[in-house]
């Protein structure tokens, strides 16, 4: 299964364009951006639309899921069959173990995220509330082409989830996410780390810095919930820090705190994915241009067959004993 969200393309920007963005954007777009795109508040309400809940049906979407771990920090889940229920429920399917389905028994606060192949998003909250393996919901959700066919595993659990609160449907800004990102890409050089112990290897890095790679951010906000943010402008200045410009989704952004822990979720269109955590050190100019920075302890990758953590390594030991058989 891939998803076909195609942003922008991954060009290389030399010196010259360099230049003259960072002459020219600061000036007109700026200020432009900062009217139009962000200072919008954004609408919130407490039950689902029936255009809503049409456009969550198709499988060919994102859906992420944010749960909080036992560290009370945010774990970000690419779900793809993510729906609405009725105006008041989701649904999802279980296909794999993982650490969100741990999470949300042990703490039922979630934050979602739904967007079409037209770019139009969702995000909210929502309350886990319990699971079954059996029922209308498990049967239509193997019933879906995506596992109606699959050969090697299907849906065997079925969540359920009450909702708590969810934006109107939004536009993702693609013109404003790509100026930023090209600010970001001016700028991030100037914002390294200075280490020379590397904690994301060459690929993750490198992934990070395809312009066409999805990102997504997390946290706990003081409610409790996780909070879903799109910040496909961040790059990696270096293996051990991300960076973002804060021209898109500013009001947001600003109302992070320093030494908050971060969880951002990248993702590719050909299901991709990696998953870093690290603690937010605030904003700073570099090259004129106002650059939030993480500074990365923690990577996971969430990609089967074998999903896990990277960094920190884990010591392999070995087994001898299989009690357990």
């Amino acid at each position: 299964m891939s998803i076909t969200i195609k942003l922008f393309s991954d060009k290389r920007i030399n010196k010259s364009t360099n230049q003259r963005i960072n002459n020219q954007l600061h000036s007109t777009t700026s200020n432009y951006l900062h009217v139009t795109q962000h200072k919008k508040t954004m609408k919130i309400k407490h039950e689902f639309s029936q255009e809503d809940i049409n456009a969550f049906e198709p499988e060919n979407k994102i859906g992420l899921l944010a749960t909080v771990n036992e560290n009370n920090q945010a774990h970000i889940t690419l779900i793809t069959t993510l729906m609405a229920r009725n105006s008041k429920e989701l649904i999802w399917g279980q296909f794999a173990e993982g650490h969100s389905k741990v999470n949300v028994k042990n703490n039922p606060k979630t934050a979602f995220l739904i967007m079409n192949l037209q770019r139009k998003h969702w995000r909210g909250k929502a309350l886990w509330k319990q699971e079954k393996k059996e029922g209308e919901e498990f049967i239509r959700f193997n019933k879906l082409p995506m596992w109606r066919y699959n050969s090697y595993f299907g849906i065997h659990t079925a969540h359920y989830m009450d909702l708590t609160e969810t934006t109107e449907k939004q536009n993702l800004p693609v013109a404003s996410i790509i100026i930023s990102a090209i600010l970001t890409k001016i700028a991030k050089s100037a914002a390294v780390s200075k280490s020379e112990h590397r904690i994301m290897n060459n690929w993750t890095e490198s992934f990070f810095n395809k312009l066409d790679t999805l990102k997504f951010l997390s946290y706990i906000t003081d409610d409790g919930f996780p909070v879903l943010i799109p910040l496909l402008q961040c790059q990696a200045a270096d293996s051990r820090r991300l960076v973002f410009n804060t021209q898109v989704y500013e009001n947001e952004l600003f109302a992070i705190k320093a030494d908050t822990k971060l969880t951002i979720l990248a993702l590719s269109i050909d299901m991709k994915d990696v998953l870093v955590r690290g603690k937010f050190t605030g904003f700073k100019k570099h090259r004129g241009i106002n650059l939030g920075s993480i500074d990365i302890d923690w990577v996971y990758n969430p990609m089967p067959p074998i999903s896990g953590q990277i960094y920190p390594e884990q010591k392999v030991e070995t087994v001898n004993k299989f009690d357990f058989l």
